[in-house]
Formats: C-alpha cells, structure tokens, sequence
C-alpha cells in the first residue's frame, strides 16, 4: 500500500496545501475533544458546557482537559458511598468499601467509544434481541469498573495491583450495581488482599473476585 495521497485528493479539491492540512488538523483536534468528553461521561459527569453527557459534540472547547482534578474527583451526587472508617491508620482485616451505581445508556457507548470494544451484544438492540440475553447489555469491564470505584474510596491513596474476575450474570442498561470490596488480608508493607464482588439491587452477586493493592497514606494527609 503506497503512503502518498492521491493526487484528487491536492488537486480535484482545488485546495491550497496550507488550508488542507489546517482542515485536516482541525479533525484531528476535534476527534481528541470528542474522545476527552467521552471519557468524562463513562466517569458520569457532564461537559465543561453543562450539557448533559449524552450530547457530547466536538463543539466543546479543550479546557476540559486542564480542569483541576478536584473538580472530578468525587464525581455525581447520583453515586452512593460506605466505607467502615475514614481513618487510614485504622485499615484492617474487615474493613470495607461499598460504592452504588447505576450502569447507564451514557456509560456503555462512552465506554465503547473510549475502550473501543464495540461488541453489538452492547450497542445494537436488534442483534442483541437475537442472543441469549435477549436484549442490550453493559460491558463486563464496565460493570468491574466500580471494583476500582470502590477501592479508590478507601482512606489513603488506592494503587491496584492486580484483579481476578469471575463473571455470573449480566447487567442490563439502566441497571443499579453495588461494588463491595472488603479487606481478608494484611500482606505488608501497605499491601492488602481484598475480596470484591458487584450485586445488582437484588442482591445477585454478578461479578466476584479478588484484587491485590496498595493503600498507602494521601499525600495530602
């Protein structure tokens, strides 16, 4: 395959190099603030517009992406949070984080867009409709995000280490998810075994595991 430009494309057009390449970068800056705002709205907070994620539009400027991080880092008032202590001194075996959800239209095609798992079992109601689950479901991966929700929701600063997964049951779009990781072990050296599972509002556990990290105190502490 050659890597030059078909000569249409410099000369059919009728436009100067300078202009083109202009145009052609400015689709490029646009694709970056479309995948910025994607990313924001599989986090579940809006545009710097105030528009609601699920009109995200290359419109948006990039000042998003120089936002100070507290103003994302605790995300929308929608989400729900209980942790045993809020004192990183006092993490111990039995010690819990339990982070609630709901799995939204705006989170499966953000997470699609951002992840690029494009899968139709996720995206494409009518093909869905012909699988075994009947009907569009969330990402496996998505649904486990809010394991990492959790965890970065105990006292101190959260760094993964590694994750094992079991997947049970689907999740439907527009479904509530509780993510519940509780501490099983003291490792050392501010390392610590977890278990972790993620249930639906009916208590169906859809998601089990077990993850390895790192709490250590904030540096802001």
């Amino acid at each position: 395959m050659s890597s030059n430009c078909p000569e249409s494309d410099a000369t059919d057009a009728g436009v100067p190099p300078n202009e083109h390449w202009s145009s052609v970068s400015k689709h490029v800056v646009n694709s970056y603030v479309e995948a910025n705002n994607a990313l924001l709205a599989a986090m579940g907070f809006s545009s710097s517009s105030g528009e609601p994620t699920g009109t995200l539009t290359a419109r948006h400027q990039p000042e998003t992406v120089d936002a100070p991080v507290t103003e994302v880092a605790f995300g929308d008032e929608s989400w729900l949070m209980e942790r045993s202590t809020d004192e990183y001194e006092d993490l111990a075996v039995g010690d819990y984080v339990r982070f609630t959800k709901s799995i939204e239209e705006t989170d499966v095609s953000a997470f699609a867009q951002v992840s690029g798992d494009t899968n139709r079992l996720h995206l494409a109601e009518s093909f869905a409709e012909e699988t075994q689950f009947g009907g569009r479901i969330a990402h496996g991966t998505l649904v486990a995000g809010t394991i990492s929700a959790a965890l970065a929701r105990f006292p101190g600063l959260t760094i993964y280490l590694s994750q094992d997964l079991e997947f049970h049951a689907p999740v439907e779009i527009g479904e509530t998810v509780t993510a519940d990781c509780e501490i099983v072990e003291v490792l050392g050296d501010t390392r610590y075994r977890l278990h972790t599972t993620v249930e639906t509002a009916d208590e169906e556990t859809v998601i089990d595991g077990e993850a390895i990290v790192v709490i250590q105190e904030s540096p802001d502490a």
